[in-house]
């Protein structure tokens, strides 16, 4: 109820404002004197100082905040840009307010509205699952490898010298499973893949995927069972809830997605990890609910 009166009025605003500036454009002068022009672009250029401070610090914390600041300050970077070269046309300082509008303030908001995007969709798309990601996958060196990560080659190859390391990562990354930053750590990169089905595999692989698959669901009920058994041992190390919920298919990709968003915005924090951090098992499952003989 709140969401359709919200739209209604934010629908009225705009359908308003359409009157309002034909009359605007046919009313307003050309020219305008004023005595607080200098009060209202320091005013505005203080505004901007504070969105750009605000979005380095909320950066720094990794909070969500900071996607809604750097919208705002892209906002206001493109009213900066706008009005400067609007109000010196014909003047002296036309070209310059040109240029900088499009050399410097421009590029920035669009390249804060692309991070604000990167930030709000989350590192990893979702994607079909290979015969590469399957080699990974069940591959214990390549998995050893990774639970290792940030690290450089040489302190891995001292934590584990029976494995090929630097023919290891190579694999890796061009796998996309790892990068290597310019400090020569190795960072790993957040993957999602889609649910595989075995109508997208060649007949020769789908053996593989299938024995892949059971493995894998294999491992994930023993690993809830195993939690389950342990779960008054873990010191409030432990999350979690239950829910049902009516949803068309569509609805679910889309709670799907926002889930996995919210994975991977927490994820990029690792690297930044500290103190009392711990590494987890995070799980998310949603299926039909079945009927109530089908658990008997």
């Amino acid at each position: 109820m709140f969401r359709r009166a919200l739209l209604a009025i934010l629908a009225g605003i705009a359908v308003f404002l359409v009157p309002w500036t034909v009359y605007l454009g046919l009313t307003l002068p050309e020219r305008f004197d004023t005595s607080q022009w200098r009060f209202a672009w320091v005013g505005f250029d203080i505004v901007l100082l504070l969105c750009f401070a605000s979005t380095v610090l909320l950066g720094m914390r990794r909070s969500r905040a900071s996607v809604p600041m750097l919208a705002a300050t892209a906002t206001l970077l493109f009213c900066d840009a706008w009005f400067d070269v609007v109000l010196d046309w014909g003047g002296p300082d036309q070209w310059v307010s040109l240029g900088t509008a499009l050399l410097a303030e421009v590029p920035i908001a669009v390249f804060l509205l692309l991070r604000a995007r990167a930030l709000l969709a989350g590192n990893a798309r979702p994607r079909p699952l290979t015969m590469r990601d399957i080699a990974v996958h069940t591959n214990p060196d390549y998995q050893r490898l990774l639970r290792l990560l940030p690290a450089t080659s040489a302190e891995l190859s001292a934590q584990v010298p029976e494995i090929d390391v630097p023919a290891a990562l190579s694999t890796l990354a061009q796998a996309g499973y790892t990068r290597r930053t310019r400090d020569g750590r190795w960072h790993p990169v957040p993957q999602s893949t889609n649910e595989a089905k075995p109508e997208d595999f060649p007949e020769a692989d789908r053996a593989t995927l299938a024995a892949y698959l059971d493995a894998k669901y294999d491992r994930e009920v023993r690993l809830l069972a195993w939690a389950a058994e342990r779960r008054e041992t873990f010191d409030g190390w432990t999350a979690g809830s239950r829910a049902g919920m009516r949803l068309s298919f569509k609805d679910l990709k889309e709670f799907e997605a926002e889930y996995l968003e919210l994975v991977h915005r927490y994820a990029a924090r690792k690297p930044a990890a500290a103190g009392e951090a711990r590494d987890l098992s995070v799980r998310f499952y949603a299926f039909p609910e079945p009927k109530p003989a089908e658990l008997a």
